[in-house]
């Protein structure tokens, strides 16, 4: 079955960046919808940012023109290059994936089937 393992978070000072990746395994066909998504102590999962089959991205509005996903199909993985770092930006952040749903639903946690183990991202100021 499908396995997304995460891996890239760490700890920064604001203003500056990390690079989350998310290796893919175990799917039988291709493409594939996936998204990050991020989990701060005391709040809801909310959806971060999200590309579909035909590589069209959304994103929070939150973290417009600082952050951006990316795809390697040839290396099954994905990517979010995270600049600009807020203290805000401080949570757990899980890469998802499904092989059905579309760009209207990206940025839903409920309409994903596949989650990895998630990776910490922590933010000081």
């Amino acid at each position: 079955q499908v396995r997304l393992v995460e891996s890239g978070g760490g700890s920064v000072q604001a203003g500056g960046s990390l690079r989350l990746s998310c290796a893919a395994s175990g799917y039988t066909y291709r493409p594939y919808c996936m998204g990050w998504f991020r989990q701060a102590p005391g709040k809801e999962r909310e959806g971060v940012a999200g590309i579909d089959s035909d590589a069209i991205t959304k994103y929070v509005d939150s973290v417009k023109g600082r952050f951006t996903i990316s795809k390697d199909n040839a290396e099954n993985t994905l990517y979010l290059q995270m600049n600009s770092l807020k203290p805000e930006d401080t949570a757990m952040y899980y890469c998802a994936a499904d092989d059905v749903l579309g760009w209207w639903w990206l940025l839903v946690p409920g309409r994903y089937n596949y989650w990895g183990q998630g990776t910490q991202v922590a933010v000081s100021s």
